[in-house]
C-alpha cells in the first residue's frame, strides 16, 4: 500500500465511474501520479485515511477522456464549404475547385511552425475543459517528406513543452490523399512515403502509428497494404481510415494485419465485424463527423453484440468534423449509435485507450494506472449524457495533478 505521507485522497465523491461500473460514496487515492486505490470511502484503508485529502463535493469523478482519432495540426479553416454543403453542393465539386483536404494542405503548407504550435495549443487547453487528457494526434495534411515531418515536429514540440499537459500520441497519415503534385505519379509518392517518409520518422521517434485512408477516393488496399507493412517493419503500428464511404475491404485488412484500430466504419460489411471481432480490433467510431457529413452512423450496436470492442472519438479536423467537443461526440454516440451512456463513455477512456495500445497504462481508474481523472458537475454518468449541457466539467487532473479548474460563476451585479 503507498505511504501516507507522499499519497493524497479524493474523498465525498458523489459517484466514481471507471471500467463501464459506478461506485456511489467513493474515494480516490494517488501515488507519484499513479492510482493506489479507488472504492466505498467507508473502505478506504487506514493507511490512505490520516493523508492529504480533498474533497470532490459530491461530484462525478470519471477517467480522463481520451480523444483516440484527431487531426490536430492544421491550417485555416473551411467553414464556406460547409454552408455549400448544406446548401448541397457535392463534396467532389468542391474538391474539384480545390478545396477539401487539398485546400487544407496548401493552408498547413503555409502556416509558420509557430502558427501551427500555437493553435493546437489552444486548442488542447480548450480540450482539457472538457475533460480530455489524451489526444491522438495524425499528420496527413502536409502530404510531402518536408511537410508531414514538420507535423509530427509540432506534436513532438508540444509534448516537450513543460507547460502543456495533454499527452500527445503521434501518427504519421502521409496516405491521406494523394497530393496534387503526385496526381500523375501515385507511385513515385507511394515510394516517398515506403522508402524515405517512414523510414525517418520511426529513426527519430516522430510517431507510434502508421494509418492510411482507404477508400475509393484515396488509397486502394493493395496501396495501404504496402505502407502498412513498410511502417511495422520500421516498428509503427497499422491504424486505418477504413469503409467510410464505401465498403472498401478496409475493416478485412485491418483484421489481416493485426492494426490497433479501424476507424470510422460506417459502411463496414458483416465480414468486416466478424473479422476485426475474430482479430482483436478496435473500431473507433466518430459521430462527430457521421452528423456534419449528414451519413448514417456505423453499426455500433451490431459491433458491440459481436464482440468487438468499440471506441469512441471527435475526427477533429476543418473539414468533415471542425470540433474537438469529445463530450458531444460520447452524447451522439448515445442518441445515434444506440450506445448505453457506460458504452459510449468506456468507448472515449478504456476502449479508445486500447486503440492506441495504452490500456495498461490510461483510460481507467484501477490501482496502477496513471491518476488522470474528471471531475464532473452530475450525480451520475447517466444523468450527465442524458442533461447535455456546457461546462460540466469542474477539475481535470493528468497523473495525479490538477490542469484545469473551472473558474466560479461571477456574483450577480
Amino acid at each position: 500500500m503507498a505511504d501516507s505521507e507522499t499519497s493524497e485522497v479524493l474523498r465525498d465523491i458523489g459517484e466514481l465511474w471507471s471500467h463501464g461500473s459506478a461506485t456511489s460514496d467513493a474515494a480516490l487515492a494517488w501515488r507519484d501520479g499513479r492510482v493506489v486505490w479507488a472504492g466505498t470511502e467507508s473502505e478506504l484503508p487506514a493507511e490512505l485515511a490520516s493523508t492529504r485529502s480533498r474533497s470532490a463535493c459530491g461530484a462525478l469523478v470519471v477517467p480522463g477522456l481520451v480523444d483516440c482519432h484527431t487531426h490536430l495540426c492544421f491550417g485555416g479553416w473551411r467553414e464556406d464549404e460547409f454552408a455549400e454543403k448544406l446548401a448541397g453542393v457535392p463534396y467532389l465539386e468542391i474538391a474539384r475547385r480545390g478545396g477539401g483536404i487539398a485546400r487544407t494542405m496548401r493552408q498547413t503548407r503555409e502556416a509558420s511552425t509557430e502558427e501551427l504550435v500555437a493553435k493546437a495549443e489552444r486548442d488542447l487547453a480548450a480540450m482539457l475543459a472538457l475533460g480530455v487528457t489524451t489526444v491522438e494526434a495524425k499528420s496527413g495534411y502536409g502530404l510531402s517528406f518536408e511537410h508531414e515531418l514538420r507535423q509530427l515536429e509540432v506534436y513532438s514540440a508540444l509534448t516537450a513543452d513543460e507547460g502543456q499537459p495533454t499527452r500527445i500520441v503521434p501518427t504519421l497519415l502521409a496516405a491521406h490523399v494523394v497530393p496534387p503534385e503526385h496526381r500523375d505519379d501515385r507511385g513515385g509518392y507511394l515510394d516517398l512515403i515506403v522508402e524515405r517518409l517512414i523510414p525517418e520518422v520511426a529513426a527519430r521517434g516522430l510517431a507510434r502509428f502508421c494509418d492510411v485512408f482507404v477508400e475509393e477516393t484515396a488509397f486502394s488496399i493493395e496501396e495501404a497494404r504496402r505502407v502498412l507493412e513498410a511502417g511495422r517493419r520500421h516498428g509503427l503500428d497499422a491504424k486505418l481510415h477504413a469503409d467510410q464511404i464505401t465498403d472498401g475491404g478496409g475493416a478485412l485488412l485491418a483484421a489481416e494485419l493485426g492494426a490497433a484500430s479501424a476507424d470510422h466504419l460506417e459502411r463496414v460489411s458483416e465480414e468486416g465485424i466478424a473479422r476485426m471481432a475474430e482479430a482483436g480490433v478496435v473500431a473507433v467510431t466518430l459521430p462527430l463527423a457521421t452528423a456534419y457529413l449528414g451519413q448514417q452512423p456505423p453499426p455500433a450496436r451490431a459491433m458491440i453484440d459481436a464482440g468487438v470492442t468499440v471506441a469512441v472519438a471527435t475526427d477533429y479536423n476543418p473539414g468533415s468534423a471542425p470540433s474537438y467537443d469529445l463530450q458531444l461526440a460520447i452524447w451522439l454516440a448515445c442518441v445515434r449509435q444506440r450506445m448505453t451512456p457506460s458504452e459510449a463513455l468506456l468507448g472515449a477512456t478504456l476502449h479508445a485507450a486500447r486503440a492506441l495500445r495504452l490500456d495498461a497504462e490510461i483510460g481507467s481508474l484501477e490501482p496502477g494506472r496513471a491518476a488522470d481523472f474528471v471531475l464532473v458537475d452530475a450525480p451520475s454518468v447517466e444523468h450527465w449524457l442524458y442533461h447535455f449541457r456546457p461546462e460540466t466539467v469542474l477539475e481535470t487532473w493528468i497523473a495525479g495533478l490538477p490542469v484545469y479548474r473551472r473558474a466560479p460563476a461571477a456574483e450577480p451585479a
